[in-house]
């Protein structure tokens, strides 16, 4: 069993790219299949440096499936923790306007936060969900 690779520096900057790169390529979704995002990171400016292609998978697919993929990889990484690095990363990031994601159309049911937080960004959900209404 081998761990996942570190966490991408730029969550927020991964998260939007992956995200644009996953809705034109397969529509807007609740949770994208762990083949589809990988899809997505090989087709991102992100293929050449590591591969962070499972924390887009705990930002943007199901517990189930994540759990199941690495599983089958022979992966010990955990989803929980996994998502709410990505998530914290956004509230932590400088620049959080994110209408400079231009026609970007994301529907936000993706950041289901279940108890990735128990609490801890009370309100988070609201958060995105607002800007994510303003794109």
């Amino acid at each position: 069993m081998r761990n996942c690779t570190p966490a991408p520096t730029n969550k927020k900057e991964y998260i939007t790219n992956i995200g644009k790169i996953l809705v034109k390529e397969n529509g807007k979704k609740k949770y994208y299949e762990p083949e589809e995002v990988k899809k997505a990171h090989r087709s991102s400016k992100w293929h050449d440096g590591l591969d962070f292609s499972c924390w887009g998978m705990s930002t943007f697919s199901s517990h189930s499936d994540f759990d199941e993929y690495h599983q089958k990889a022979g992966e010990v990484c955990d989803y929980v923790e996994m998502k709410t690095e990505m998530l914290s990363g956004l509230s932590a990031s400088p620049n959080t306007d994110w209408t400079d994601i231009p026609d970007l159309e994301l529907d936000a049911s993706w950041l289901d936060f279940g108890n990735a937080f128990d609490g801890m960004f009370e309100g988070i959900g609201e958060f995105i969900g607002g800007i994510f209404d303003g794109v």
